[in-house]
């Protein structure tokens, strides 16, 4: 069960907004789009989408760009997922289903209450210092 390119977008690039959130940064879409090698018309359309679900601010003029609207442990992975994904109902398997295709809804059912659970208990914090460490153990290893 993998993230979309679009929910994989939007959390990289609110990884960089995370990271610079404690000094009250601000990045254009450009800039994150030329990190992260994400097309920047595309990247626009995904940070419009958070702005409205108030995961992200813009701020207008010269110097303006995107911060993130509260602090990084304040958003949950799951709220972000929601506001780029919308929220997917679950399949039904319909009615006069055989035993099996019933057993197999079941299991997706777990998975999803699995993947829901996890997602839940992890915030944008949460990755930026998952990264934050990945990236400290890369430096360390080319010394």
């Amino acid at each position: 069960m993998a993230f979309s390119a679009k929910t994989g977008y939007g959390l990289v690039s609110l990884m960089e907004l995370a990271a610079i959130h404690a000094r009250g940064g601000v990045l254009q879409v450009a800039e994150i789009a030329q990190r992260q090698g994400i097309p920047d018309r595309y990247l626009e359309q995904m940070l419009a989408s958070l702005r409205r679900g108030q995961i992200l601010r813009s701020i207008r003029g010269p110097k303006g760009g995107y911060q993130l609207a509260r602090p990084p442990a304040e958003i949950r992975v799951d709220a972000i997922v929601s506001c780029l994904e919308g929220d997917v109902a679950p399949r039904s398997a319909g009615e006069g289903a055989t035993p099996e295709f019933e057993v197999l809804g079941r299991l997706e059912q777990r998975l999803e209450e699995a993947r829901l659970g996890i997602l839940s208990g992890t915030t944008l914090q949460d990755l930026l210092d998952q990264r934050d460490h990945l990236a400290q153990a890369q430096a360390m290893y080319f010394i």
